[in-house]
């Protein structure tokens, strides 16, 4: 059972947390409902389910509610490719070509479209830290800033399609430009997905068994997959999305989903599904230092490592971003190995401490946690994109409200 008062928090408050998210975005129809998970100093604090996971079969959100995680799945993925690094497989400042050989001569997008292309050479080649930190010039398809983002979404880059595999997006992308020369910017792209297929190939392990007999299982992630499989289908939530004429349109139905079948393309950058219960324990592994329950995935100096602000000159988001849109976009957020990170509090305007670490999803989820504070906060619902309502913000400032003491 949560116990707040042993966590420092006000059971009060709490509840002015719960009834803000009730009121403001259930009852009113903007989401169809959410859980909210808070731990602290290694007691759970919180953990409520409001609202639907269904609101055509009219199914409530519940514990076991199994969620689209979206980019949450990010910081697996780059946990998982920092093991290799520990075991000494591949460096950080490795060049990925010497993984992926065809990609040696990628050039900078100067002009044109795709066949016509005109390029000129990167100042440096792309390192496995660009990849890890989403400076290396790769891109995502819905940017829709260039002919280079226009070409992924011609080639239908990194989709769940039928058939798409990583080897497939793989050999497109040798025949893509990148945005910019690697480490001289910052743009949300492939390159998680990029860090599952190294994983793979690395290793010797399909990606997706990699995560699973080293991450998922150790750490007893039960329902945290690619795929829903039979007997868990009834948990899997539906997913909405925003449109000016319809605030929550069903965008995948749960008894039709994609994700109810194995997929043939394993997106490390945003393919998993889980529970809020097993991304607790995830969080928990990297408060803890990479263990938990005498399980170690990664070292603490990793883990520490990872959530530094490795942006090239301390740079934060906003000063280095050519992206249109990321998970983040706050002033005094920088980037780690996989995370973004709290620099500055004061240009955040935001409660929080330097050196908290967060990331979300697509469908609205979030999570972050506060190494200061001993604290995991997540919040799982199901609503495209994430950009429409400032509901993460608003976590933040509720969540540090509801502290009833000062910090021990």
């Amino acid at each position: 059972m949560p116990n707040p008062v042993a966590a420092g928090l006000s059971p009060a408050r709490l509840e002015v947390l719960d009834h803000f998210i009730q009121t403001r975005y259930i009852d009113s129809g903007k989401i169809p409902g959410a859980l909210i998970v808070i731990a602290r100093r290694g007691e759970l604090a919180h953990f409520r389910t409001m609202g639907m996971s269904d609101v055509e079969r009219k199914l409530p959100v519940r514990e076991d509610t199994i969620f689209r995680l979206y980019s949450m799945t990010k910081p697996l993925t780059s946990v998982a490719f920092m093991m290799l690094v520990e075991k000494g497989l591949v460096a950080l400042d490795e060049p990925v070509h010497n993984v992926i050989p065809e990609w040696k001569d990628l050039g900078v997008y100067q002009g044109g479209f795709m066949e016509t292309y005109r390029t000129v050479p990167p100042a440096r080649p792309m390192l496995m830290i660009d990849l890890l930190r989403h400076t290396s010039g790769l891109t995502y398809g819905f940017q829709q800033m260039s002919n280079v983002d226009a070409a992924y979404r011609k080639l239908k880059l990194g989709e769940r399609s039928p058939g798409a595999t990583l080897d497939d997006m793989i050999a497109q992308m040798a025949k893509l430009p990148l945005e910019f020369s690697p480490g001289t910017a910052w743009n949300y792209s492939h390159s998680t997905d990029v860090l599952g297929y190294l994983v793979g190939k690395i290793s010797g392990v399909p990606f997706d068994e990699f995560l699973r007999a080293n991450i998922f299982a150790p750490l007893e992630m039960a329902d945290t997959a690619f795929h829903v499989p039979t007997g868990k289908q009834s948990r899997l939530a539906a997913c909405y999305a925003y449109t000016p004429r319809n605030p929550m349109l069903l965008f995948d139905d749960p008894a039709k989903s994609v994700y109810l079948q194995p997929p043939t393309m394993i997106s490390g950058g945003g393919g998993a599904v889980g529970t809020a219960s097993d991304y607790l324990r995830f969080c928990r592994m990297l408060l803890n230092g990479g263990t938990l329950d005498g399980v170690q995935i990664l070292s603490p100096k990793t883990i520490a490592l990872m959530t530094l602000n490795h942006l090239p000159d301390g740079k934060d988001l906003p000063a280095l971003s050519r992206s249109l849109f990321s998970e983040v976009a706050y002033n005094g957020v920088g980037f780690g190995l996989g995370f973004a990170v709290t620099l500055d509090t004061t240009r955040t305007m935001l409660p929080g401490s330097i050196g908290d670490y967060s990331w979300g999803g697509a469908a609205s989820t979030y999570f972050w946690v506060d190494p200061k504070e001993e604290m995991i906060a997540i919040f799982m619902t199901q609503l495209m994109p994430s950009s429409t309502y400032a509901i993460r913000r608003e976590l933040r400032t509720l969540v540090y409200s509801a502290f009833a003491e000062a910090n021990r």
